[in-house]
């Protein structure tokens, strides 16, 4: 086992990355290998899935699983061996299925098939055993002696990018919504991983053309969410209990919410959400349903605590799942791409055993106080008000504006986030997207001439709205986005966080601050070459760093 794809693997002098029989996010070596095996299965179907496009051929339904499988190796998703042994074989079956197309499509064309080697001709052991002396050969850090740490964390950055796009391109495939183009840029990256390659260059500009590829599959997500359920509007929720039977869901799945909360209509039990779903209450057509009555609990990190204090059944439905501890473990169910050894999981959208158990649950008993925080700050709402905004800004009544976004985590020196907001002047606007939020979200920021101070945009998937904001604001200025008065506070943890970094730098995006912990697969020699390229920076303390920003103040 070999894995450095979040912030909380493992850090030591002798080197970083989770090698013991356990990985610090819970995932067990055998689950490791088997994830890492079935990506190097994934190369081969876009091997072959690449070269049948060459005959005009559109292999979606193959793009469509590999979507899925990518998203069941980010930290904190699917943590069961005997579903990624399933997998491999799966992989197998497709990659198969393509070839044969692939070598019928040329014969009749009368041209010579490519003889694919590596992925492309892998069959996969019948055993256990026989998968894990495989797995030997499809480690991320493969080589290391021959080509040297650098080169393996490009790789790594490249990999870990195309999974973070792929989870959004899956949220985007939920509610119906694809890209053939999208799916074409997949393949390629990963039938360019599967060359090994060793040229620096080469890789820092495909790990910008996945960047490139996120901005679409982000646009797509944000056409999916907004056209499946209406563009943000403001809207207040409640973080306190209500009386009655009760659901909790997490995670990230808007589709997954929506099907729960029309098969719970009339029952008399309440959803919540948690975590990463509160955006979900600035939706029209979920915050129409009466029975989504609020949000209770905080970010990932904390669902020991959350979960175990919640008296109903919950609901993952994408990424952020730990280890269910004995208090709810027979209260939880997963769906989709998570997955835990012996959790129930929902499968085809029947959400009738979740249904079942919060009937039988007591729920809570009584109300508690009212708590409320405002969402709903996506790009359509700020649109609605830029004039307001601008106007403020140009008599400097709003003098800067802070993107915080990304995921929250439970690594020393987060507290640097909420330093930055708590710290940020009166006269400054901070932007909020994803679960790291919750460390200030409940708090008082005020307002600048009736414009909130706090603004949350949403999940860390509607990184999409902010870019787009900042391109009004830049047009509105008529000057580049680097021009403007805005800094961003970059909180990484996993892979998503990769994508959508990616996405910044592809845009030109420069002197970002990244942390509170840098990723371990960035070499001293990688973070000098990104510093260099795009002014990203580290991040550093809360007082000096809003110092710094301030000199760009409007």
């Amino acid at each position: 086992m070999f894995c450095y794809q979040c912030e909380q693997t493992t850090r030591a002098s002798t080197g970083n990355g989770c090698h013991e029989v356990k990985g610090v996010c819970g995932k067990d070596e055998t689950t490791a290998d088997l994830q890492d095996l079935m990506i190097y299965g994934l190369q081969g179907i876009a091997q072959y899935a690449k070269r049948l496009r060459q005959f005009g051929e559109n292999p979606s339904e193959a793009d469509d699983f590999m979507l899925y499988a990518l998203f069941t190796t980010l930290t904190n998703v699917n943590f069961n061996a005997s579903r990624f042994v399933q997998l491999i074989k799966e992989t197998a079956v497709w990659r198969d299925r393509l070839k044969a197309q692939y070598e019928a499509l040329a014969e009749q064309q009368g041209v010579a098939a490519e003889a694919l080697t590596g992925p492309g001709q892998w069959r996969p052991a019948s055993t256990l055993a026989g998968l894990m002396i495989q797995a030997q050969e499809a480690a991320i850090n493969l080589e290391l002696q021959q080509v040297g740490e650098d080169i393996i964390g490009l790789r790594a950055m490249l990999l870990y990018g195309i999974k973070g796009a792929a989870a959004y391109a899956y949220h985007a495939l939920m509610l119906g919504y694809r890209d053939d183009d999208i799916g074409a840029g997949f393949e390629e990256a990963l039938d360019f991983l599967a060359t090994h390659p060793g040229d620096a260059d080469q890789l820092l500009d495909w790990s910008m053309r996945i960047g490139q590829l996120n901005y679409k599959v982000m646009a797509m997500l944000d056409a999916a969410n907004t056209g499946s359920f209406g563009a943000q509007q403001i809207n207040t929720v409640n973080l306190a209990q209500v009386k009655g039977k009760a659901i909790l869901v997490s995670g990230h799945d808007l589709h997954d919410l929506a099907q729960l909360l029309e098969q719970t209509q009339g029952l008399g039990i309440n959803i919540y959400t948690h975590g990463e779903m509160l955006p979900a209450h600035a939706y029209p057509k979920l915050k129409a349903y009466p029975h989504l009555v609020g949000n209770y609990g905080t970010a990932w990190q904390n669902q020991h605590q959350d979960f175990t204090q919640f008296p109903g059944p919950i609901l993952m439905t994408s990424n952020c799942l730990v280890e269910p501890s004995p208090a709810y473990r027979q209260r939880i169910f997963t769906a989709g791409p998570v997955g835990w050894p012996g959790v129930r999981h929902i499968v085809g959208g029947d959400f009738a055993p979740v249904i079942e158990a919060a009937l039988a649950l007591p729920g809570f008993s009584e109300d508690a106080p009212e708590q409320l925080i405002t969402v709903g700050f996506g790009r359509d709402t700020v649109m609605g008000v830029a004039d307001k905004v601008i106007d403020a800004v140009k008599a400097g009544a709003i003098q800067h504006f802070f993107l915080i976004g990304g995921c929250d985590g439970a690594a020393p020196g987060r507290n640097y986030f909420t330093e930055v907001a708590e710290q940020a002047p009166d006269e400054t606007v901070i932007l909020t997207l994803g679960c790291g939020k919750y460390r200030f979200n409940s708090h008082d920021f005020g307002d600048i001439g009736g414009i909130p101070r706090l603004l949350d945009m949403g999940q860390c998937n509607d990184a999409y709205s902010a870019i787009q904001v900042a391109s009004a604001l830049a047009k509105a200025f008529d000057c580049g986005v680097n021009d403007l008065p805005l800094s961003l506070m970059i909180s990484w943890f996993e892979q998503k966080a990769v994508a959508v970094l990616l996405t910044l730098l592809s845009l030109g995006i420069r002197g970002i601050r990244l942390g509170s912990t840098l990723p371990a697969f960035l070499t001293p020699a990688l973070l000098a070459k990104l510093g260099e390229a795009f002014d990203l920076k580290a991040t550093g303390t809360a007082a000096q760093d809003i110092q710094d920003a301030m000199k760009k103040a409007a």
